[in-house]
């Protein structure tokens, strides 16, 4: 199994979902923000679109980090990923 890697640079996180096609967006909630999602295309209705803009601002403002997998086990590219408070691994 191919090791998980945590960052929080936005041109990493920007570059490694653009690889995989996916697009920013979020899961509104009460109050301003909302829970961060990457979206590869599967239909999820509570998912809405976001710019990368807003996507870091909240990204920032929630000291998210972003936790990621480049290939699976199998060797194929991997689209694991999810959001942990920084400095914490898994």
């Amino acid at each position: 199994m191919s090791e998980a890697k945590t960052t929080t640079n936005h041109d990493e996180i920007r570059k490694w979902v653009e690889e995989r096609d996916g697009h920013p967006a979020v899961v509104r909630t009460k109050g301003k923000g909302g829970i961060l999602r990457i979206d590869f295309g599967e239909p999820e209705e509570a998912l809405e679109p976001i710019e990368w803009d807003e996507f870091f601002r909240i990204f920032d403002e929630n000291d998210l980090a972003f936790l990621h997998q480049d290939k699976a086990g199998s060797g194929g590219e991997s689209r694991f990923n999810k959001f942990v408070e920084r400095g914490r691994k898994t």
